[in-house]
């Protein structure tokens, strides 16, 4: 006689974020300290220097500091800063959008700089690049480490970005 399949295993769960609670959570920023320690002491360091007069919240597992001016976001391992004064729909993209620099530097650690810090910071201010981007309507997010971003960001974050990115 064949078993009988258990409704439960039908069941598609989401896939919990990284570092949801407990040991989780602690190995979670372990990690971070350790493998992404480069990345994570430049993101401490400006979270000091911008910390006083400034909005924060946490987001996930990181910390996001609102920074006046005309400009997006960085990510500098748990710590993300942003442009203070932008619509909800563009923040709450953006939270997602770098939540997923912030995993990305948790698996690439201190290959972090090499792999996506160089790259994103030469697509985002390089002349030739804006140049680019805007004579053939090229998405920023279309460089292979913006669109692992989006990616990461949302399966991790759990939530879903809107069509601004």
């Amino acid at each position: 006689m064949a078993k009988k399949k258990s409704k439960r295993s039908n069941i598609k769960r989401p896939p919990r974020h990284v570092a949801s609670k407990g040991f989780d959570r602690l190995m979670f920023f372990l990690w971070q300290f350790t493998w992404g320690l480069p990345v994570n002491i430049i993101g401490l360091l400006a979270f000091l220097v911008t910390y006083r007069g400034r909005r924060h919240e946490k987001f996930c597992n990181s910390v996001i500091t609102y920074i006046p001016g005309n400009w997006g976001g960085v990510s500098l391992g748990i710590f993300i800063f942003m442009c203070e004064g932008k619509d909800k729909a563009w923040e709450h993209d953006t939270k997602i959008h770098e939540y997923g620099h912030t995993i990305q530097c948790l698996l690439l650690g201190v290959f972090y700089w090499l792999v996506i810090g160089i790259p994103s910071s030469i697509w985002c201010n390089f002349p030739p690049c804006v140049k680019y981007r805007k004579k053939n309507n090229v998405s920023y997010y279309s460089l292979y480490c913006e669109k692992w971003a989006n990616s990461w960001g949302e399966r991790w974050s759990r939530q879903k970005r809107g069509k601004l990115i």
